[in-house]
């Protein structure tokens, strides 16, 4: 098996396609291309929704493009630019399209709402067209969605068109100022969330069944619809069902999907856990007949927006779950010929050695391994407001996941024996799913044991939370300042003899605070004072509990906001060692500021990668429990843009050492074959 490289590019609709179009097979013949998706109407080139004129032009040109292409042996999708649209920026609306409009009313001037019957019928008839061409795929654009529309706070989806629709789903006539005052606010949740979540999603269902079944018809079955997706929490607040819109799309064969995972310009090396995150998450969500084509781009569309390194980097994040292609977004929109960007093509060049190397052993069906990280796909529809802002609703485990990775601990989407739950997702969840998270081991932050407090579950968490303080409310005994580790977080097993009593962590910044009051049999690791020393409260508690399980609470409501250091990275992995209990088992990895783990296994053969977010180089250690250790353990070194070169890993007391240091965005991937661990080595 070997990486797909799939460019995305756009032919403008001149005389000249077909000679732009021999250019590009020529580019994609020396960089390694397999396909090209040709786009239409995008960024410089979109006036807004095509009318027929526009239409005319575009097709003309993406045929005698796609005649090129074909004969030069490459496959070919379509990606239309816009569905309801992404931003005005300046465009109207020509078509007469039924608006967006936002919670505050806002109106968009060229986005059309989801429940508008003639944007529905033109997007139908736009998408019937150029599937008769018989492209393999036809994208729908990641405007697919109601939020993230400007100039619109927020989105859209609260039109008249809507609002009709909302109140015959409710049995009453309801204002936009009252709908989205009783949605968002504090408390529970009211019960018109839900049913605003439900006609969200059932218009967006109702459109993708229907270009579904317009492409199918139109292509004899030949195409297929693929889409692309944002944030999870976000799409949560829309009410998004994954599992019925991935159906309604795959009615012309199974759908193609085309996760967001990485920055589109220059970004520290740190937020490569972000990408991590995303596919795994991701890949949770989509059922698993559906194929992953993740998106790289370069945002503006040059070649100084994003480093070559960068984009290497998060390729390889891309291919180590196991996605099925690269949908490479590198041009400029407007660019027109490819081979006046020999960079573009170098980048593919030298990215391919280490990109086949981990396609053969990163298939899609691996399991990957890790503290688990749970989410549901409707938490939005159970998360409690303080500010009453819909953008409060966005909760998933991202921030949870740089905590934990950018410490060098391995997280997966997929139930664990250890499990974190921060934040708001806490509300998610019912009581028999929390208290078999309870049995095992559980991380909480304070939002979350707050949370688990007023649900009923202090005693088995072993702290009580009445309180969030936020960081310029003046309550006794003054501000909160940082965290001091106590004799009983010094004397833990992985802590001991690195951490003395009396380290300074700071909790300076951290936005709120919870009052965290330990029970009888709770053990304090860290306790929370004012900048003149005096005791505001619990910081990082851990305790067993009567289900037999181990749950470790931190007063930080933000974690991920924390200041990463050493002392603190000795703290989470000390936790996540005592929530394993007597059975340790997780690699945890250190030797340099954010090493960010992958961990899965396939084939009977285990793998941690482990990438360099720090511009430092970077000697990788991996902590494990001596029966946990392997007698042969296969190191490779993945540089960027480099070919994949050995590294030696050497066996230490307690853990791997790599002999080679690890180039900032580089990889290391250390493999062996499972059930070869052995007992008691030194």
């Amino acid at each position: 098996m070997s990486a797909r490289y799939h460019l995305r590019f756009q032919i403008h609709p001149t005389a000249d396609a077909a000679e732009d179009a021999t250019a590009l097979a020529k580019f994609c013949d020396h960089a390694g291309v397999e396909e090209v998706v040709l786009l239409t109407g995008a960024e410089e080139l979109f006036p807004g929704h095509l009318d027929r004129a526009a239409e005319d032009r575009w097709f003309q040109s993406v045929r005698t493009a796609q005649e090129v292409l074909l004969g030069s042996g490459l496959q070919v999708s379509l990606n239309p630019w816009a569905t309801v649209g992404h931003a005005d920026r300046g465009r109207v609306d020509r078509a007469g399209f039924a608006p967006m409009v936002g919670p505050d009313g806002d109106v968009a001037e060229a986005q059309a709402s989801f429940a508008c019957p003639r944007w529905r019928d033109w997007l139908a008839a736009h998408y019937g067209r150029f599937a008769e061409l018989g492209f393999r795929v036809l994208w729908l654009e990641d405007d697919f969605r109601y939020h993230n529309h400007a100039p619109l706070r927020w989105g859209g989806g609260f039109e008249p068109l809507m609002l009709e629709r909302f109140a015959a789903l409710a049995g009453e006539e309801v204002s936009r100022e009252r709908l989205v005052a009783a949605i968002t606010a504090p408390g529970t949740p009211h019960r018109w969330r839900g049913l605003l979540q439900q006609v969200w999603r059932t218009a967006q269902l109702e459109v993708a069944e229907l270009v579904a079944r317009v492409v199918a018809d139109a292509s004899d079955g030949r195409s297929r619809l693929g889409l692309m997706s944002s944030e999870p929490g976000a799409h949560s607040v829309e009410g998004r069902d994954w599992t019925a819109l991935f159906e309604r799309l795959g009615i012309a064969g199974q759908a193609a999907h085309r996760p967001h995972f990485a920055a589109y310009s220059d970004a520290p090396g740190r937020e490569l856990s972000r990408s991590v995150w995303m596919l795994e998450l991701q890949r949770a969500l989509r059922p698993a007949a559906v194929s992953s084509e993740p998106e790289l781009e370069n945002w503006p569309h040059t070649a100084w927006s994003k480093a070559d390194t960068q984009a290497w980097s998060e390729l390889v994040a891309a291919q180590l779950a196991g996605s099925d292609a690269m949908m490479l977004n590198v041009h400029p929109m407007h660019g027109r010929r490819a081979e006046r960007f020999p960079r573009v093509g170098e980048l593919l060049r030298r990215s391919r050695p280490a990109l086949d190397w981990v396609a053969e052993r990163y298939p899609r069906d691996q399991v990957t391994d890790g503290v688990g990280l749970p989410f549901r796909p409707d938490a939005a529809a159970q998360v409690r407001t303080r500010r009453g802002d819909l953008a409060e609703l966005a909760v998933d485990p991202g921030p949870t996941a740089d905590f934990l990775l950018r410490y060098g601990v391995p997280v997966t989407a997929r139930s664990a024996p250890v499990r974190a739950l921060f934040g708001q997702l806490a509300w998610a969840f019912f009581d028999d799913e929390l208290r078999a998270m309870l049995a095992g081991g559980l991380l909480l932050d304070g939002v979350a044991a707050e949370v688990l407090t007023a649900r009923g579950f202090a005693d088995l968490i072993g702290v009580r939370v009445d309180a969030v303080v936020d960081r310029n409310e003046h309550v006794a005994p003054g501000p909160y300042s940082a965290e001091l580790v106590t004799g009983e977080g010094a004397s833990s097993p992985v802590t001991r003899h690195h951490l003395p009593a009396g380290t300074w962590l700071s909790v300076n910044v951290q936005p709120a605070l919870a009052r965290v009051e330990p029970l009888p049999g709770t053990a304090v690791w860290t306790e929370v004072v004012t900048p003149d020393g005096a005791y505001w409260g619990a910081g990082r508690c851990v305790a067993v509990n009567g289900l037999g399980g181990r749950v470790a609470v931190l007063a930080s409501t933000a974690p991920a906001e924390l200041p990463f250091d050493d002392d603190g990275r000795l703290l989470v992995h000390a936790m996540v060692r005592f929530l394993e209990g007597d059975r340790p088992r997780l690699p945890l990895v250190s030797g340099g500021p954010h090493l960010i783990p992958h961990l899965s296994e396939s084939g009977g053969v285990r793998r941690l990668a482990v990438a360099n977010g720090s511009a430092d180089p970077a000697r990788v250690r991996v902590d494990l429990p001596p029966d946990r250790l392997p007698d042969s353990v296969t190191g490779t070194l993945l540089a960027p843009l480099a070919s994949p070169e050995p590294c030696t890993v050497a066996r230490a007391a307690g853990g791997l050492d790599a002999e080679r240091q690890l180039p900032h965005r580089g990889w290391l991937v250390l493999d062996h074959r499972e059930g070869v661990e052995r007992e008691g080595v030194e």
